[in-house]
């Protein structure tokens, strides 16, 4: 008896579920819309991208000769001027170098000197051999000698004067590199950078070390940004911009777009191009290397109609709605016709208009500008204060048609204690 209790039991509980199923799975509940109204107002449509604040102009000060860094004129934050030494390397070297080069002068002199006193000599033979020749007291060998002797001792002082020439251009060089120990600041600004110590050793090849970065001016910067391809259409000179930077939290800045730069930027195959934005600072609050999130506007328009995005996106569940509107749209979201707007191929988007009596009626739309959270509306379909669909409110119990109650199977909500 208890097993065939038990059985009628789980057929009892079986033709419940089946009979709630039966009779509450089936029915649909009433669609209820989010809507929001057609509002008139400003659209500003802004590309958004992350960049470096960098001085505008900055020079690398370098070395041109090699050596240890023996002292050291000028730090971090420090101001220079045109000429100021910001630095000397250890110059003993080229001293000697420089004595050197000047001794090897002296040298190319006195063998000139030489060579001059031994074409003179050759002079005189030659002219000797000439007056005793037509007497035949010399043999026409002696002259034959004496004219060769008098051609090398000339040779030998074009030489000779050539040495003195090569040792000169060996001293100058000596006493540029000797200059070249004393590094100096090419222009006015401040050192925002110092990569050398004392006692560091630098080597001038073909790629001159950056022992200072120097600033002209920081009372002006720039903001070097990526825009993405897909934004640098509307991207061009003049166009505002506003940033931020995370060193000043609430605090906005402004600046002006001074170049949109030709040259693509690829990285994984992913196209960027550079946008300098001008800034001034005369605060000097921003400091070069600082990350700015900029926003600059391309386009911004007044006082036009305008609708949330979410109304652009939203379409009806099958069955509610028009079978297909009147922009050429269907209900399943197939794609409008194009239409043609002052010259211009535009493409219908659908916005979804509630009635007073709760009927759905597409609308078609040619859009403008968006601000990511609104749209501006074109065309003349849709006027300020009517109700449009943006969205489908979830059920109170949210609970779909189908789902089975609590205790039936589904997990049990967590009381409230």
């Amino acid at each position: 008896m208890r097993r065939i209790g038990l059985i009628l039991s789980v057929l009892a509980v079986g033709v419940g579920i089946g009979g709630y199923v039966f009779f509450n799975g089936e029915r649909k509940p009433p669609v209820r819309y989010r809507t929001a109204l057609v509002e008139r107002g400003q659209v500003i449509s802004v590309v958004s991208a992350t960049g470096t604040i960098n001085p505008v102009v900055s020079v690398q000060v370098g070395t041109q000769v090699s050596g240890m860094i023996k002292s050291l004129h000028a730090d971090f934050n420090s101001r220079v001027k045109v000429g100021d030494i910001v630095a000397v390397i250890d110059p003993e070297p080229f001293k000697a170098r420089r004595e050197q080069a000047a001794s090897n002068l002296d040298m190319a002199r006195a063998s000139v000197a030489r060579a001059r006193a031994e074409l003179a000599q050759r002079k005189r033979e030659l002219s000797r051999v000439e007056v005793l020749l037509p007497e035949q007291f010399v043999s026409q060998n002696d002259a034959d000698v004496a004219t060769t002797n008098y051609q090398n001792a000339e040779a030998q002082l074009r030489v000779t004067e050539a040495q003195v020439k090569q040792a000169e251009a060996a001293v100058n060089a000596a006493d540029l590199e000797l200059k070249y120990t004393v590094i100096r600041s090419p222009v006015e600004g401040i050192v925002v950078a110092r990569n050398i110590e004392v006692g560091q050793t630098v080597a001038s090849s073909f790629a001159t070390p950056n022992l200072f970065l120097i600033a002209l001016d920081l009372t002006k910067m720039q903001v070097d940004t990526n825009v993405s391809e897909s934004d640098i259409g509307g991207m061009s000179e003049g166009k505002e911009a506003v940033f931020t930077v995370d060193a000043y939290p609430g605090i906005s800045f402004t600046g002006i777009v001074k170049q949109v730069r030709l040259a693509p930027i690829s990285v994984q195959n992913v196209v960027t191009y550079n946008v300098v934005v001008s800034v001034d600072n005369a605060d000097l609050r921003l400091k070069p290397g600082m990350t700015a999130n900029v926003s600059i506007v391309v386009a911004q328009k007044d006082q036009v109609i305008k609708v949330p995005n979410a109304a652009l996106r939203f379409m009806p569940p099958k069955g509610e709605g028009s079978p297909r509107d009147a922009g050429g749209r269907s209900s399943n979201g197939d794609t409008a016709r194009p239409v043609t707007l002052d010259g211009r191929a535009m493409v219908t988007r659908t916005v979804w208009k509630q009635t007073e009596n709760g009927d759905l009626v597409p609308l078609p739309v040619q859009t403008g500008i968006s601000d990511g959270s609104s749209t501006e509306i074109i065309s003349e379909s849709l006027a300020e204060g009517d109700v449009i669909v943006i969205g489908i409110e979830q059920s109170g119990d949210g609970r779909k048609g189908n789902e089975l109650p609590p205790g039936f199977g589904s997990p049990q909500r967590p009381r409230n204690r």
